[in-house]
């Protein structure tokens, strides 16, 4: 069964959307510039993140980015490694991603996953001085949580589809049931 959602009412301007460079997103416990202007993660129109993770059997239907808090019931949340919207994770300052790892190891010893997940290799690499690593689960762990490192679902990420990106986050969720 399928659930079709009606789009969010708010739809910003071209205006209202460069206006959020440097806006946050609060967590769900690298937001673009789209999801800065309407205050909700993986917003913008294209991203493959909802439809992957309802794929990979995360949810019931296909959330819609206001629906975000849904994942809290879920056992899930979404957090931000570096809080400020930019157009492209490029923007980041290597300085930004490593301060922002400090942040994200106090919220993980705060929240005490059972894992976490990158989206996006790069700022994993940058965050936690790690340029060798690869995607998938990584050796190392946050406090007690597993580290994923998944491709990002960003649409600029074309290469990987939506069926592979539900692959690797299928991969996360059934990791965890077992621990």
């Amino acid at each position: 069964m399928y659930t079709i959602l009606m789009p969010s009412i708010f739809k910003p301007t071209k205006a209202e959307i460069q206006a959020a460079a440097g806006k946050t997103v609060p967590d769900v416990i690298a937001p673009g510039l789209y999801s800065g202007a309407v205050g909700h993660h993986f917003a913008r129109p294209g991203n493959r993140f909802w439809p992957a993770l309802h794929e990979a059997g995360f949810t019931e239907w296909v959330l819609s980015p206001s629906e975000e808090g849904e994942l809290l019931k879920c056992g899930w949340g979404i957090t931000n490694l570096v809080e400020r919207a930019t157009a492209s994770a490029d923007e980041l300052a290597p300085q930004e991603l490593v301060a922002g790892g400090l942040l994200l190891e106090a919220k993980i010893r705060r929240y005490r996953p059972k894992a976490i997940a990158f989206l996006g290799i790069g700022a994993y690499r940058g965050a936690f001085h790690r340029p060798e690593a690869a995607f998938g689960r990584q050796p190392e762990r946050l406090g007690n949580a597993s580290i994923w490192v998944l491709p990002n679902p960003s649409g600029l990420n074309a290469h990987y589809t939506l069926k592979a990106l539900a692959q690797a986050l299928q991969a996360l969720r059934q990791s965890t049931e077992g621990e």
